[in-house]
This record gives structure tokens, sequence and C-alpha cells, in this order.
């Protein structure tokens, strides 16, 4: 089963009390620009950080609170986890003064299940995969929760991720490995592809920055394609194939047996193993 939002379609103007936010690095961060951007008032956010950004820092003064005392923080409807999942055993238990009853908990740490969250925090839980993306607003975040989150908390927790881009719904936590392996890592995936087309155009003569612009270009404008395009990926690729061309000279070498179809299937399945390795 699945859902998706964009932030064009995403509005926080009626958030239902508190948010805390607990990390406030480049993901937290970015997700924190798309509330505000959306409409969620600065006065309606706690954010937990002991080294802010400046920017977030600078929020303080429009009355975002900004590591306040416990017992000063009541009415929170959602916390959101966004550190890293190495430190969580150490910061979980320091959250439970502000955790109220039937508060939502909306997880965005790697690799650390439902199980590992409902123990520390039980009661409603979502746990979700952003990729990096998500600091241009153009992410996509992937989204299980437990048996404990209503509809209203399920429709709180896509609104807020679909501040930083399209939001899916999974039922079956088991896939978090594969997601993690296919849209989490995958822009890493993409960007090597840019370094390997730029450093290909160099040993066909190239100029190195000429190349490393004209691959850089060249990736995000197919992207951008993709994404506004109805068409699928393999539609456009064909649309770019002329039969006897110099691109199908190129995807005769690029879909060999054991071209890039068969590298990118062992390398999600890599990935995926090594976030099993991780989640225990």
């Amino acid at each position: 089963m699945s859902d998706d939002s964009s932030a064009a379609e995403t509005s926080l103007r009626s958030f239902p009390g508190v948010l805390v936010l607990v990390g406030a690095g480049k993901m937290g961060g970015a997700m924190l620009d798309g509330w505000l951007r959306l409409g969620l008032e600065p006065q309606q956010v706690v954010v937990l950080d002991p080294q802010p950004a400046p920017e977030v820092a600078a929020l303080a003064a429009k009355g975002l609170r900004l590591n306040p005392p416990a017992e000063s923080v009541d009415d929170v409807a959602v916390m959101v986890l966004a550190v890293k999942p190495q430190t969580a055993p150490e910061v979980m238990p320091s959250l439970k003064p502000l955790f109220g009853a039937g508060a939502l908990v909306l997880s965005i740490m790697a690799g650390r299940t439902l199980g590992f969250l409902e123990h520390a925090l039980p009661g409603p839980v979502v746990r979700a995969m952003p990729n990096t993306p998500a600091a241009v607003g153009r992410g996509v975040t992937v989204a299980v929760g437990n048996k404990e989150v209503s509809a209203a908390q399920r429709e709180l927790a896509q609104r807020l991720l679909g501040a930083i881009g399209v939001v899916e719904w999974i039922d079956d936590e088991a896939l978090m490995d594969a997601v993690t392996a296919v849209s989490g890592s995958g822009p890493a995936y993409v960007f090597l592809l840019a370094e390997a087309l730029a450093r290909a155009g160099e040993a066909a003569g190239l100029p190195s920055g000429l190349a490393a612009r004209l691959a850089r270009e060249t990736v995000a404008g197919s992207g951008e394609l993709l994404h506004r395009s109805v068409q699928d990926a393999a539609t456009l690729r064909q649309n770019v194939t002329s039969p006897g061309g110099t691109t199908a000279a190129a995807l005769d070498v690029l879909r060999a047996d054991d071209g890039l179809e068969r590298l990118m299937v062992k390398a999600v399945a890599a990935a995926a193993k090594r976030s099993r390795e991780l989640a225990g």
C-alpha cells in the first residue's frame, strides 16, 4: 500500500500541539525548514540539539524553543527522532519526561526498528527512511507504522514527511532493508554515475572541467525529465536511442550480461544485506 505527497500539496497550518525535533542536523534541519515553510509556527516547535546550527539557533528569536527544561514542555503531539542511530541508546531515556501519552514517535534513524523504538517510547510509532535530496525538497521517504498509529496520526506523519518530498507507505517493516538499499543509498549510486561519466569523458579526450560539467548537467537534467514526464524510464531511454546509433552502441555495453543491471542488482543486494546486519 502506498501514498504519495509533495511539499506543494502539504499544509501544516493546523498542527495539533507541539512538535519536538530531536536532532537538527542536515536531515532534521531540512525537515524543520520544510515545516516552517509550510506554515508550522515556530512557537509550536521544540528543538533538542546540543550543538544547533546558527540557522536553528536564530529561530529562537521567532519563538522556537531550543533545549528547554523538560518540565516546561507539554502538549506534545509528535516527537521526531533525527539523531544518529548509534547515539539512540543514550538519547532515548532522556526523552521520556517529554513524552506524553498518545504522542506519536516519528523516527528517521536508519536501522532502528519499530521494536527498538516501542521499547524505549511505548505507543504509536512511525519508522521512516528519507534520502538526501530531502535537503532540496525532492526527497523520497518510505514509512511504516505500528498498530498503535491512528488514521489521524498517519495523516499527520504524511504531512510532516511530505514537507521534504514524496512519501510512500509500506505494511511490512522487513521491506525497509530493500528500501534503504534502493532509495536510502540510491543518491550515492547516481552521484557515482556522474563521476564515472565525467571520467569516461576525460578518457575520450574532453578537458576535465568540461567533462565534469557535462556529466553533472546531463544527470541532473535527465533526472528532472524523468520527474516531470508521464513516461516511464524505459520509454524515455528508448526515445533517446536510435537503432544503430551512438546511444545504441553504448547501451550494448551497459546492457551486456555483465553490465549495469547485473552490477546494480549485486549492489542493492549488498546494501540490503548490510542494512540487516546493522539492524541486528
